[in-house]
């Protein structure tokens, strides 16, 4: 039986877009167009034919924002506002819907690899500021099963002030997605923003309660610091503390789920033309991986590539994600996880996380044969 990925974790954006991007610069490594046929051409190891021998075949991707230029507010003399981040909206409903401009970067045969859409979104703003965001929002997406793919929302706190996540309209924010049944990605970073952003998160994450809380699905293993030497970890400070919070996250919330991303901007950079030892980063991660198993279990582990970014360390397009695949492939079979979990872990915890089961149970034995032929 073929088993679905769902990539749970892609960033898309057409070459006329990239001047509305906070990181982009001439000479940004990812300053290029990256949309649906350039994602096909890094996973295009993977069949997206569920008919195929191999057991696994990707069914889609879920999206998440890009970090456009946006402010929470939606005026002001010097404030972008959300034009760039709705305009990102309405990128992604003509992927959705098939109907791309001249130029982009996909065409009608790919729609239905676009399986979920998080973008950004004024959560420091309340409850307020994200009723009126949303609203325009959905005017953008067109069509009911467009603004259906709208899942969640993502606020990068990785790059902000020490606080924003305790600031109440923040927490009131999230309470408001969770009422109205949308998620929220998380995105912070151990490495290079420090852990004090972990451990505001977990404070966040209290404030909130259980009265109908927002389901977190939280980025990249929190980019915990993946350059520690091999034989430091066990007893490195860093890692103990980081250890400490992802048990904490676990904890707090049944409703919380990780995402198994993200690793390859934290690890040293791999080579480009000679393949690296999978088994090697394999055993480099698993004092990390080992932690988030053991507290968020299979159950709550979602797969994602972080494409394109995971092409920056990962040897570029044309083998960091496939590379990533075998790095996951390998710390699940050291787990000794059973193919139920693995397949949980490819796709069905994105699935019940995300609220996909609608609409990707009524797709998901569809078979996408123009684009294998193509690719």
């Amino acid at each position: 039986m073929s088993a679905p990925i769902v990539d749970s974790h892609i960033h898309l954006f057409p070459a006329s877009h990239l001047p509305t991007l906070t990181w982009y610069e001439p000479g940004n490594p990812l300053g290029a167009q990256h949309s649906v046929d350039e994602y096909r051409r890094a996973s295009s190891a993977i069949s997206t034919r569920s008919d195929t021998t191999d057991r696994k075949f990707l069914r889609g991707f879920i999206f998440l924002e890009t970090d456009r230029l946006s402010s929470v507010k939606n005026n002001g003399p010097h404030s972008p506002g959300w034009q760039h981040a709705l305009d990102e909206v309405s990128f992604l409903t003509r992927i959705a819907l098939g109907e791309p401009v001249l130029g982009e970067g996909h065409d009608a045969t790919q729609k239905d690899l676009c399986l979920g859409i998080i973008p950004w979104a004024p959560v420091p703003g309340g409850p307020k500021a994200l009723a009126s965001y949303m609203a325009q929002a959905k005017e953008r997406t067109k069509t009911e099963s467009v603004w259906h793919k709208v899942r969640g929302v993502r606020y990068l706190v990785q790059d902000k002030p020490s606080g924003v996540m305790l600031q109440p309209l923040f927490v009131e924010g999230l309470r408001w997605l969770g009422q109205q049944g949308f998620t929220f990605d998380l995105g912070v970073d151990a490495r290079q923003g420090g852990l004090h952003q972990l451990r505001e998160a977990v404070e966040m994450m209290k404030q909130l309660g259980d009265q109908r809380p927002v389901t977190i699905i939280i980025n990249h293993m929190c980019k915990p610091n993946l350059r520690i030497a091999p034989q430091d970890v066990s007893s490195h400070p860093e890692f103990l503390e980081w250890s400490k919070l992802i048990r904490q996250m676990a904890e707090v919330s049944p409703t919380t789920y990780m995402k198994l991303s993200g690793a390859f901007s934290e690890l040293p950079p791999l080579p480009v033309d000679n393949d690296p030892d999978i088994d090697d980063l394999v055993e480099r991660v698993q004092p990390w991986t080992d932690v988030v198993f053991d507290s968020f279990g299979p159950e709550r582990i979602m797969f994602g590539s972080d494409w394109p970014v995971c092409n920056i360390g990962g040897g570029g397009n044309a083998v960091s994600w496939t590379r990533w695949t075998q790095v996951v492939e390998g710390i699940m079979k050291r787990r000794g996880l059973s193919q139920t979990q693995k397949e949980g872990v490819w796709g069905g915890v994105a699935v019940k996380a995300y609220g996909l089961n609608s609409s990707f149970c009524n797709t998901s034995r569809q078979i996408v044969h123009s684009i294998s032929q193509r690719l």
